[in-house]
């Protein structure tokens, strides 16, 4: 075993932590999800986003012999933690649709025979036999289930290839499942440790509350000039959030000719761009990004001071975690929803566009056979690149009916879709030394490519090698394109095998293709997703338009009986701004209760009771015990809620 991971080295989780990531302490609840893990307890772990979940089976990975498998839905996540992992000098792979099966192979050899400490897949990847095959040989150590609430009907992201990753224990079944999550109510943390199979109830759960975190909604026809206030007076790296691709773009262009250093982000632009441009912003060069749901995923970043969404999000699950980006270092940070009347029609609109007749969804299935050539009874397990634009402008449909389609196809266990996969070019010589000579005098055009890529790229005769093609074309002075055909024409001729780059979203065929006629969805659970669906556009709605506590709203969603009033919220401050002083409102509040403990009183009693100089600050009190629920008002009569 490599000495960097000696578990000799190592007397505690403690010691591993202080090493690897240089920190003198766990955060609250960490320690206690690793003790639970290493005690061979299946655990789910609920914590915020910025909560450190990656070190709750990170430290136990190390700290045992063996390898711990973490299954992801989020491409861009597992790529950045090994990347983030390989820096501290810790062996870590992962494995997702769209890679080469040649690299997959190499991997989980590797995972088998090597030094890997965590192997990152995604759960349809999970299920194949080659990753099957390869898993029963590993000395597993841990099996870690990120995003935990995709594998619940009741979440807002349910993946069918979730309710598959059970199945891994019959290969291991002594290997405990640790399971995270940020976003969970009640129903879904009880259907998480159901659908895993977990032998004992065990969950470990941080507040969701986030002291530091002022919620605020502001209801504004103007949203840009409204944004463009907010960054003007908080200071400080920001982000805005949009619903669109075009919109990213032209709400960085409006801040950026007001003053405002922006720039925006999406999941469409190059993998070489989107990189560059999250960089700017981790090292503050840029303050402010303009983005879709895309970005901010696994980003580490504990300065943010504002969040802003401009459009709102579709459920308070994905809108707590976007907010919750901001104030990671503990600090003072804003997170604020730009709400007009116009949104509970925006949202009504998409309720009923993510949910298409079976016709159009038979429509869009049938249509992807066409586009990718692919006839009944194949395609099973197969990854294409996918190109929405493209595809939907080949068939003449509507992008976002079309989009609403796929994701029940994909919901429905048909298809699985995923984000942009960047897999950078790579050549391997596939002839020996002599004939690769002989080649060289035969074709003299071919001559300086082939002896820049011996010379540029170490180790070719033996591996493939990741190469750039505009770095090799800058080199040999030659324009990129020629390089290109150079390449293939060096493929064709058989001298090497040239894999070119990739960098589209993928979509898998998870079943076979069937007839269109043949196709079926559940249609008790596309009811059922419907129901919730509506239910969390409610809630939405009701935290935009109610005027309770942000954060009470918030955290009673996620569960959390009789939360506190956070007190920085636009309605609380909107407390503090009256004239009524907190020791007055607490003072009103004790009389009413006792008036009403006697009995049910009429408002007009209730403020009777009190000075006619105190009506206004007795109404201001009452407004609010009623929008926060502590009083109930039935047939005209006030009650004191005791539940």
């Amino acid at each position: 075993m490599d000495k960097s991971i000696d578990l000799r080295d190592h007397s505690s989780p403690l010691e591993v932590l202080t090493q690897y990531w240089g920190y003198s302490a766990f955060r609250p609840l960490q320690e206690e999800i690793i003790a639970s893990v290493l005690e061979g307890k299946d655990t789910l772990a609920l914590m915020p986003t910025g909560g450190g979940k990656s070190i709750c089976y990170q430290v136990p990975a190390l700290f045992q012999e063996g390898i711990c498998l973490v299954i992801s839905p989020l491409i861009a996540l597992m790529k950045d933690q090994v990347f983030q992992l390989k820096q501290r000098n810790i062996q870590a792979e992962a494995i997702y649709s769209g890679m080469y099966h040649r690299d997959i192979d190499r991997i989980l050899d590797n995972c088998v025979y090597g030094q890997t400490k965590l192997l990152y897949l995604s759960p349809e990847r999970l299920q194949t036999d080659i990753a099957q095959e390869r898993i029963r040989r590993m000395k597993v150590n841990l099996i870690a289930v990120d995003e935990a609430h995709c594998i619940s009907q009741w979440g807002y992201d349910f993946r069918p290839a979730y309710l598959q990753i059970c199945d891994i224990r019959e290969l291991h079944p002594k290997v405990p499942i640790l399971a995270l999550t940020a976003t969970a109510t009640k129903e879904v943390v009880v259907d998480i440790q159901d659908k895993l199979e977990f032998r004992k109830e065990n969950v470990f759960q941080m507040s969701f509350e986030r002291k530091n975190l002022s919620y605020v909604v502001l209801k504004d026809e103007h949203k840009l000039g409204k944004a463009l206030e907010i960054f003007q007076k908080v200071k400080g790296s920001g982000i805005a959030y949009v619903r669109t691709r075009r919109k990213t773009k032209e709400v960085a262009q409006f801040l950026r000719k007001k003053g405002i250093a922006a720039d925006y982000y999406h999941a469409g632009l190059l993998n070489e761009m989107r990189s560059a441009k999250q960089e700017a912003w981790l090292q503050d060069k840029i303050r402010v990004m303009v983005a879709t749901n895309a970005f901010g995923m696994g980003i580490d970043k504990a300065n943010v001071r504002s969040v802003v969404h401009l459009d709102v999000p579709d459920g308070l699950e994905a809108y707590y975690q976007e907010a919750g980006r901001a104030g990671r270092d503990g600090e003072k940070a804003y997170a604020v929803l730009l709400y007009r009347e116009s949104d509970r029609l925006d949202l009504e609109k998409r309720y009923i566009q993510a949910f298409p007749e079976m016709d159009e969804i038979r429509g869009t299935y049938q249509a992807l056979g066409s586009y990718f050539q692919l006839a009944v009874g194949g395609g099973s397990g197969k990854s294409y690149d996918m190109e929405i634009q493209h595809f939907v402008k080949t068939f003449g449909l509507d992008l976002i009916k079309t989009y609403n389609c796929l994701k029940i196809l994909e919901q429905s266990g048909w298809i699985v879709l995923s984000e942009s996969v960047y897999v950078p070019s790579s050549l391997r010589v596939i002839v020996s030394k002599d004939t690769l000579y002989d080649y060289q005098l035969r074709n003299r055009k071919m001559d300086p490519i082939l002896k820049t890529i011996l010379r540029t790229y170490q180790g070719a005769f033996n591996n493939r090698v990741h190469i750039r093609e505009q770095q090799l074309a800058g080199f040999l002075k030659m324009p990129l394109p020629k390089l290109k055909r150079s390449l293939e024409i060096l493929q064709k001729d058989g001298i090497i095998e040239y894999l070119p780059q990739k960098e589209k979203p993928q979509i898998v065929f998870a079943e076979e293709r069937v007839g269109t006629q043949n196709l079926t969805i559940d249609t008790a659970l596309y009811a059922f997703r419907k129901q919730r669906f509506r239910e969390r556009i409610r809630h939405m709605m009701a935290y935009g338009e109610k005027g309770i506590c942000r954060s009470q709203q918030l955290l009673a969603y996620f569960g959390q009986e009789r939360p506190p009033a956070c007190g920085t919220c636009d309605i609380c401050l909107g407390r503090n701004k009256t004239e009524l002083s907190q020791v007055a409102f607490e003072r009103y509040k004790e009389k009413i209760h006792l008036l009403l403990k006697r009995d049910q009183l009429p408002i007009a009693a209730v403020v009777d009771s009190f000075s006619p100089k105190r009506r206004d600050e007795v109404l201001k009190t009452l407004e609010y015990l009623l929008d926060e629920g502590v009083l109930e008002e039935e047939n005209e009569l006030l009650r004191w809620r005791t539940d």
